[in-house]
């Protein structure tokens, strides 16, 4: 008796402890719900505060909450570039506000067409007599196109700022798939369709090469002539093109040779920052901590600024991200999520619907079916318009196909009209360890797609088939979108990337203009006058875990920070591992057609998409798969 009365109070202790355990996680979830929301009575007169520690996106990714509370690491934070800029613009009309503070010490860009979005708001903001400020520790060059907009520029004395330019190398495998006794099987169309080359080549090809200077020369002359023009005393080409000498004349500290070049206004700590802001917004009486000022965060002024709502609804769906098959999204492009946003809102009475689109594209099936889910409201008779952002090629210009009218910048990323698959074969390394496939065959067919025997004759020529067949339908789409023929579009396309001005010029865009340039010209053709219409995001819910599991985590989390220039390096090597495993996900993973650019230069926000591909070349990989 007397060991079975210890049992029981053993396991009564368990309870008890079990029990409490789940009233702390109770009471601490219900305290992060009831705090995870901003509040727009957090609104004081002083600064807008903008503490970019994350990227810039088109679209906030989904958080799994799960995955993220397991892996113990905050996400990247994400700040979607149209809350900027309504931020921005709102604060430069509202008397609350007098000046606007950006720290960008752990900000990691965002694109270059974001990036010009946001300084244009931030010119707006001085426009209306309002100082702009930025502080960082470094600067790299997506920051320092927002700070050339500031009215004064901050950085640490230990600090400084660096403009590499525009420019990206990629890790090429063909020889190590050789010597792993793989065999990358590649299907495709298209002479500089090179998103295949790391998988047969040790180098870059004189078709890729000359593409790739084509185009990363267009973008660096727009990133140029618009840092210039928002900063002329910046000496772009001192920090450019001598940058050894320019670091060596201020004795390699980086933060006197950012002044000495014009990047940077200040040197100062961020209490010397906080304290001349004092002197512009006003001090925190709430706060005596030094370097304290008074200021909003950006969700509270959101919270307290909502987008109008009245007249009638232009849509806007938002395309961002890699296109796969399924539900995947936001802030990937799942083609069933998206096609059924858009059919939903069949019954919106929407006056015209605008396709956003910020993505290299991806799968042909899910490519298709949001751009047939479009067509079912053009059949209604809308306008509808594309707006291009960052990038909008191969699956991103497919789904651009119904629009009307597209709009797109001097820096967008577009084209890249063309299409590949991969499949890689083991049969050289089954050989070589003594593993072999043996079987009858009733037709050239039986028992194929073989993945360690091989792929006979006949699969190759049905497989190539099949992509060409998928780049004649792709021709046919444009040709018949863009009034042109299917040579006039095999001579554009061919997996040619195109910088927006180049586009524009071979009839692949029709105009310049950002987002708020397409709803103007979708709500004039609809009929609709100015202060009678609204914009209305056809959106899937993101849930309410970001701010929740960011709070439960308390900010701990090892989450990326720019820093110095050491740290930069650091970054541009764990970016490098992250490609590599993004290059072997896509050569290993279970995926059908793609029409995806993998040429095109890799946003901040993008992220190697899981989701399995269906189709007739998602089956062969599945052979293997079982």
């Amino acid at each position: 008796m007397a060991f079975a009365g210890k049992v029981w109070r053993l396991l009564v202790g368990i309870k008890d402890g079990l029990s409490l355990i789940f009233l702390l996680l109770f009471f601490t979830l219900l305290f992060s719900v009831l705090t995870a929301s901003p509040s727009p009575a957090s609104v004081r007169d002083g600064a807008l505060l903008l503490n970019l520690d994350g990227v810039v996106v088109e679209e906030k990714s989904a958080i799994d909450p799960v995955e993220a509370l397991l892996s113990g690491q905050e996400p990247v934070p994400e700040y979607q570039i149209r809350d900027l800029v309504h931020a921005l613009d709102s604060a430069a009309t509202d008397d609350r506000i007098n000046s606007v503070v950006l720290d960008l010490t752990s900000f990691l860009g965002g694109g270059q067409v974001h990036m010009q979005a946001l300084g244009e708001a931030i010119e707006r903001v001085k426009a209306a007599d309002k100082p702009v400020l930025t502080y960082a520790v470094g600067y790299a060059d997506d920051g320092m196109k927002l700070a050339a907009h500031a009215s004064e520029v901050w950085v640490d004395p230990l600090g400084g700022a660096v403009i590499a330019g525009l420019g990206r190398s990629r890790l090429y495998y063909g020889e190590l798939l050789e010597n792993l006794d793989i065999n990358a099987r590649v299907y495709k169309v298209g002479t500089y369709k090179s998103a295949v080359e790391p998988y047969l080549r040790g180098d870059m090809s004189p078709e890729a090469r000359e593409n790739a200077e084509a185009l990363y020369g267009s973008l660096w002359e727009e990133w140029q002539a618009n840092v210039k023009k928002a900063r002329p005393d910046l000496d772009l080409d001192l920090v450019t093109k001598t940058p050894a000498e320019w670091v060596a004349a201020s004795n390699g500290d980086l933060a006197t040779a950012a002044l000495a070049a014009g990047m940077v206004d200040k040197l100062g700590s961020r209490v010397e920052f906080g304290e001349r802001v004092a002197e512009i917004a006003g001090k925190d009486d709430l706060d005596e901590t030094p370097g304290s000022y008074a200021y909003t965060e950006l969700g509270a002024w959101l919270a307290d600024n909502p987008v109008d709502s009245d007249g009638d609804a232009i849509g806007v769906v938002t395309i961002a991200g890699v296109i796969v098959d399924g539900q995947a999204g936001p802030g990937t492009a799942g083609g069933d999520r998206i096609a059924a946003l858009l059919d939903d809102a069949l019954d919106d009475e929407l006056k015209a619907l605008v396709v956003r689109v910020d993505s290299p594209g991806g799968s042909v099936l899910a490519s298709e079916e949001i751009r047939r889910a479009i067509l079912r409201h053009k059949a209604k008779d809308i306008p509808i318009v594309v707006s291009m952002a960052n990038v909008a090629a191969s699956g991103g210009y497919w789904v651009s196909t119904p629009g009307d009218r597209i709009f797109a910048e001097p820096e967008t990323i577009t084209g890249s009209i063309g299409i590949f698959a991969v499949i890689p074969t083991f049969e050289r390394a089954a050989a070589k360890w003594g593993l072999n496939a043996d079987g009858v065959q009733t037709t050239p067919l039986s028992g194929q797609p073989d993945l360690v025997a091989g792929f006979p004759a006949e699969v190759d020529a049905i497989l190539q088939s099949s992509i060409e067949d998928g780049y004649s339908d792709f021709l046919t789409r444009v040709g018949e979108a863009r009034n042109m023929t299917t040579a006039q579009v095999d001579e554009v396309g061919q997996g040619r990337v195109w910088d927006g001005g180049t586009a524009r010029q071979i009839g692949l865009v029709d105009q310049y203009g950002g987002i708020d340039d397409a709803v103007e010209w979708a709500a004039k053709e609809a009929g609709l006058e100015d202060g009678d219409w609204h914009v209305q995001y056809l959106t899937s819910s993101t849930g309410e875990y970001d701010n929740l599991l960011r709070g439960l985590m308390g900010g701990s989390a090892d989450t990326a920070q720019q820093g110095d220039l050491f740290a930069m390096v650091s970054g541009q090597q764990q970016a490098l591992l992250a490609q590599a495993r993004d290059d072997f996900h896509l050569i290993m993973s279970v995926r059908g057609m793609q029409a995806y650019c993998l040429e095109c230069p890799n946003t901040p926000a993008q992220a190697a998409s899981t989701t399995a591909s269906r189709g007739w070349f998602a089956k062969a990989m599945m052979q293997f798969a079982d």
